[in-house]
């Protein structure tokens, strides 16, 4: 295991095409889970110059049944499309949430795969898809992210809300960020680069203008990031194309499911393929995702190590995960193969299997749509949301360790 090294991630913006695809396709979900706790939903979107295109397998009681929607859920659909366009603040030529073309194709889901997920007589519910899922955490941050992924977040979630109060009228919707730091000892001990490329309004691409852009960039910066990170040695790229005015799905396509590193851990940690936006939590591409997280950052939280990648496996329609694998990379107090059996052993987790998960987790519920733009971990735990965020399994695992 290397412990000087260089290590870059990257974030994209609300606004950036995949994202407002994700957010509309977790909005969808949120729909049906506020209607039926138990709706099955695997929704993905198309999005493109006023253009979005809802299509996937959908089933729930006052939803889809029967072949047909209920009444009125089409219009809601629609309702929640355009209310979430325009929330993330597209009202361009290219993409308007009043004016751009909608389209449904959402259809109601396949009776092999229900047959395979749905519990039955003495068949626990099964996964809705088999897999791999991963979790990780570490202590770079409070937050136990990798600090590469968490500063870039923070850059655009800063940008973005200073675009949403007019503090920076000059802003747009799109945009990306990338943070490299260099690590001593496995430590963040200083930023070498940062790129930060947004969307504007008319003329910030040159003279005062431009300058003021940039300046407003690394104040932002300079806020975010830690000073003893920054030093006359970082470089900045702002912009490095030059014009950016021509952005969103009017510049780009999106689609659901494209930016799962950026959602994840930015490329720190092993991925098990899988996106997250789009499906309820019956399918573990997601809750398994969230459960391995949520393990590993108890353990780094519990002192046991200061990285903790955990992987489930799970075949589609068999209720009970095939494996569970934990790695703290040298890093562990205790051996991994106990950190497997504490898990195991704790009886509140049940066997890991997917309805365990939505019931520890309490996953059935509309919390996604605040998910699917500036990652899915390293976030606040509160009320309903994030619950995944959690270090409530601390004391569980001491007493199954003691």
């Amino acid at each position: 295991m290397r412990s000087s090294y260089l290590f870059t991630s990257e974030s994209v913006s609300e606004g950036h095409p995949d994202k407002v695809a994700d957010q509309i396709s977790d909005a969808i979900v949120d729909l049906f889970l506020g209607i039926d706790p138990e709706a099955r939903i695997a929704c993905e979107t198309l999005c493109t110059t006023q253009l979005v295109v809802l299509a996937g397998e959908i089933r729930g009681k006052g939803i889809y049944e029967n072949d047909q929607w209920a009444p009125g859920i089409p219009e809601q659909i629609e309702q929640a499309v355009r209310e979430t366009v325009r929330k993330i603040g597209y009202q361009q030529a290219g993409f308007h949430w009043q004016t751009l073309t909608f389209r449904n194709k959402l259809h109601g889901q396949s009776e092999h795969i229900a047959q395979g997920v749905d519990a039955a007589g003495n068949k626990d519910e099964g996964a809705g898809d088999q897999g791999i899922m991963f979790g990780y955490a570490t202590d770079e941050t409070p937050e136990l992210l990798p600090a590469t992924l968490y500063y870039s977040h923070k850059i655009l979630e800063r940008m973005a809300a200073d675009r949403h109060s007019g503090k920076a009228p000059f802003l747009e919707p799109d945009t990306k960020s990338q943070v490299t730091l260099r690590y001593e000892e496995s430590k963040p001990v200083a930023a070498t680069a940062v790129v930060v490329s947004t969307q504007h309004a008319p003329g910030y691409d040159q003279g005062d203008r431009e300058a003021e852009l940039h300046n407003y960039v690394k104040d932002v910066i300079a806020e975010v990031l830690p000073a003893h990170l920054l030093s006359d040695e970082t470089v900045y790229h702002i912009n490095p194309t030059g014009s950016f005015e021509i952005g969103g799905p009017d510049g780009d396509a999106g689609l659901t499911g494209r930016k799962i590193i950026v959602d994840t851990y930015g490329g720190a940690a092993p991925h098990g393929g899988g996106a997250f936006s789009g499906k309820d939590p019956t399918k573990v591409d997601r809750s398994a995702a969230y459960m391995a997280r949520y393990l590993a950052k108890n353990i780094v939280a519990a002192g046991y190590a200061t990285r903790c990648t955990i992987q489930l496996a799970y075949a589609i329609g068999v209720s009970e995960p095939l494996s569970l694998y934990v790695d703290t990379h040298r890093t562990g107090t205790v051996d991994d193969d106990a950190l497997e059996n504490a898990i195991h052993s704790i009886t509140k987790l049940g066997k890991l299997t997917p309805r365990g998960i939505r019931t520890h987790l309490s996953l059935n519920k509309p919390i996604y749509a605040p998910t699917a733009a500036y990652g899915h971990f390293g976030r606040k735990a509160e009320g309903d949301l994030f619950p995944w965020e959690k270090t409530d399994l601390v004391e569980d695992l001491k007493a199954a360790l003691a």
